[in-house]
């Protein structure tokens, strides 16, 4: 839910989604447009789909538990490396490399002395990260806290608060005096006019209904015919549309 959405945002419906389904067994009974239609407006809807999908697998494979293994967790459907490693982490207090974006940062500076990492993660960040996390389990799992927490409130991706660092004594980036990034183009995030935009609208309109809508209620969503019939057709194909015949759409 976090992905690239503000924490203000991300709470309430958090909240909701576990007032709802305090657990796996409890969302996999429903079907998976109420997940979607939960997820309300938040970024990325497939993630809704996939957290439904691994809350079948869960109680198909696991009996309802959140598997302990990283190895279980990686197999869960949409649960990525960073997903897995932090889970058993955080949950059950295990020591694993738990690469986000704010970890990847403070290492970055820390170490490596550079402004940003790279775009994807490298076997060297990984290899830095595995030689500092602490040998002792549950202390490897609050350390993973406290880097993320440090990258999230102190070492921010604008205008990083280096006085009140607690390292930045060690720090080779600050060291350096705080050289600029000088890598690859940064990626800028636009949403207006875009198909994130478009299918987003398109998705609303579904949200709201009780039931299936006819075309037409899709086709006043969005004005852009080409980008319209390209954006639906995309979110047929993902699963989060359905094509119910007689020219009518809804939630899976």
């Amino acid at each position: 839910m976090l992905q690239q959405t503000p924490v203000a945002r991300v709470l309430p419906v958090h909240q909701a989604w576990l007032d709802r389904w305090p657990s796996p067994a409890a969302l996999a009974a429903e079907a998976s447009g109420e997940a979607v239609r939960a997820w309300g407006r938040l970024g990325y809807p497939r993630r809704a789909l996939r957290l439904h999908a691994a809350a079948v697998a869960i109680v198909a494979d696991h009996g309802g538990v959140v598997p302990d293994s990283y190895d279980a967790l990686r197999a869960l459907p949409g649960v990525g490396d960073y997903t897995a490693a932090a889970v058993a982490a955080f949950a059950y207090r295990q020591r694993q490399v738990v690469l986000d974006t704010n970890v990847r940062r403070v290492l970055g500076r820390a170490v490596s002395g550079v402004e940003f990492p790279p775009r994807s993660v490298t076997k060297a960040e990984r290899a830095v990260a595995e030689e500092l996390l602490p040998a002792d389990p549950p202390t490897a799992a609050t350390w993973s806290v406290a880097v993320m927490e440090l990258g999230a409130l102190v070492c921010t991706a604008d205008r990083p608060r280096c006085p009140t660092c607690p390292v930045v004594d060690r720090c080779a980036w600050h060291t350096a005096g705080r050289p600029a990034y000088d890598g690859p183009p940064r990626p800028v995030q636009t949403y207006a006019g875009t198909d994130r935009q478009c299918r987003g609208r398109l998705l609303a309109v579904l949200r709201d209904a009780p039931g299936s809508v006819p075309k037409s209620r899709l086709d006043a969503a969005w004005d852009i015919a080409d980008q319209r019939e390209r954006c639906l057709a995309s979110l047929v194909a993902d699963g989060l549309v359905v094509a119910t015949g007689s020219g009518r759409y809804s939630l899976p």
